[in-house]
């Protein structure tokens, strides 16, 4: 055996063992916890509760419609005791969803015997935000830290207005004005519900950007760029989409576009299958339908749940732009006890015709098709999936004041986990490169880590990372909507 089989051996181990300890001992207080609520039940018949109202207060721009859409009860309902409380958690956790308010709270204000009013407590979040924009255009901090050697080049900077919640109906307008590693204008109007059921809504956008610039290949299953003074790709694209939300748990939406991209002609002589027919422009309109489900108690963190999200997407109207696209992701989230739970997520994507052309082929490493350990890498490829599995154990929880006065942001929460994780992964190309060593085999990777969550959809993770490569390290991941 190797040095590096030995290596990635004995880390596989200790992630092995790890993640069975966390798992057994969260299955044994599991049943510790179902033991003790058994013996503390009692059998008596549930008490019918009638809403007789229910009342908000704190949502100074956001329409009342636009909560009660959320909420699963209304004014006459005539709920169990047991139920209604669940019932009081699920309308706390889809306005949360709704991502416009930083706190909410749930609960029974008065009870005259079986009579009960509601009343729902908000923090609205900032909504206007004039801020400055810096962000890496490399796929991840260890990519542009390591590999780009932290250089300043390859940073988009300028400033974008968000004005969230317009008219208080969680619309959205953005304009973005960004220069340094890509020249770019954005400007996009979101309205999720224009008519009078609340069910219908659209999204319009445009963009146009230039860069100097471009990812024309991969060797070694990393990214090569080339780069050069002048202009090395132009982009332009104008989008609509008309989004259908028949409830709070689904969403359909369909776009049509219209693109236009130019590379330099240095790009195409790198690369001649950079772009169908070994043109320099690829101009196309392009199609797509999405359908999401969400039954998940907090989207950007899920700790319960089921969320299923596909897409649909045709390319073109002619042979030589013709693309179809079939992806999807689903999440599963469940309890093991009150402070940890188990995450599973799998993601699949399959493109059609296998036409080669490298602008089709991103696949493992871009977006949400991710695999933790190969940070580094990129695997291409016309049909691919990951298997995604961990355990979160809470390990602390406390709320910091703010500093600087503030009715709705007075306490700022913090969550910090601790997790142990593994991963697989597949990567098809019909047209494999020998220099990418990574198309069509099983890949694995696992680690530790740890997540810190808090307000604003935050989150910040600290993950040690091993795969088959032998290559370990650590990784530093972050998103958030703010």
């Amino acid at each position: 055996m190797t040095e590096e089989k030995k290596k990635y051996s004995k880390y596989t181990h200790r992630v092995i063992f790890l993640f069975t300890f966390l798992l057994l001992s969260g299955l044994d207080a599991a049943a510790q916890e179902t033991k003790a609520a058994e013996a503390d039940s009692i059998a008596v018949p549930a008490k019918q509760i009638v809403i007789r109202k229910i009342s908000m207060s704190g949502n100074k721009r956001t329409r009342d419609f636009i909560v009660m859409r959320e909420v699963p009860f209304r004014e006459g309902d005539t709920l169990g005791t047991e139920q209604l409380g669940k019932q009081l958690e699920l309308a706390r956790q889809q306005i949360m969803n709704t991502l416009l308010f930083v706190d909410v709270n749930v609960y029974i204000s008065d009870l005259y015997g079986n009579i009960a009013d509601i009343k729902i407590d908000l923090k609205e979040r900032w909504y206007f935000f004039p801020l400055p924009y810096f962000k890496l255009v490399d796929r991840n901090f260890n990519q542009w830290w390591v590999d780009q050697h932290r250089s300043l080049e390859r940073v988009n900077y300028g400033i974008k207005f968000i004005q969230n919640n317009v008219t208080g109906r969680n619309d959205n307008l953005d304009v973005w004005l960004i220069t340094g590693y890509t020249q770019q204008v954005t400007l996009r109007y979101d309205m999720p519900f224009f008519d009078r059921k609340l069910k219908s809504g659209f999204n319009v956008g445009f963009i146009y950007g230039t860069q100097k610039e471009v990812n024309y290949g991969t060797g070694n299953n990393k990214q090569l760029f080339y780069k050069q003074n002048d202009v090395a790709r132009r982009n332009l694209r104008f989008d609509f989409t008309y989004s259908y939300r028949p409830d709070v748990k689904q969403r359909h939406y369909f776009r049509v576009s219209y693109n236009k991209q130019e590379v330099a002609d240095t790009v195409l002589k790198i690369n001649p299958l950079y772009f169908p027919e070994g043109k320099s422009a690829f101009e196309y309109v392009d199609f797509s339908y999405q359908y999401k489900y969400y039954k998940i108690d907090y989207i950007p963190y899920p700790s319960k749940g089921f969320m299923l999200e596909t897409n649909l997407y045709k390319r073109g109207l002619t042979k030589a732009t013709d693309l179809w696209q079939a992806s999807a992701r689903a999440v599963y989230a469940h309890p093991i006890t009150r402070n940890s739970f188990l995450h599973l997520e799998g993601m699949a994507m399959v493109k059609l015709p296998f036409n080669h052309y490298y602008y089709n082929e991103r696949m493992i490493g871009y977006g949400f098709f991710q695999m933790r350990g190969l940070e580094y890498n990129v695997v291409d490829g016309v049909a691919g999936g990951v298997f995604k599995t961990a355990v979160h154990k809470q390990l602390l929880y406390f709320v910091l004041r703010n500093p600087f006065p503030s009715k709705t942001h007075d306490k700022i929460p913090f969550r910090i986990f601790l997790k142990v994780y593994g991963d697989l992964g597949y990567g098809y190309n019909s047209r494999p490169d020998i220099s990418n060593t990574l198309n069509n085999r099983l890949l694995r990777t696992g680690g530790i880590g740890i997540d810190v969550v808090s307000i604003y959809d935050f989150v910040f993770k600290i993950e040690y990372s091993f795969n088959q490569l032998g290559r370990n390290g650590l990784y530093l991941q972050s998103r958030n909507d703010f």
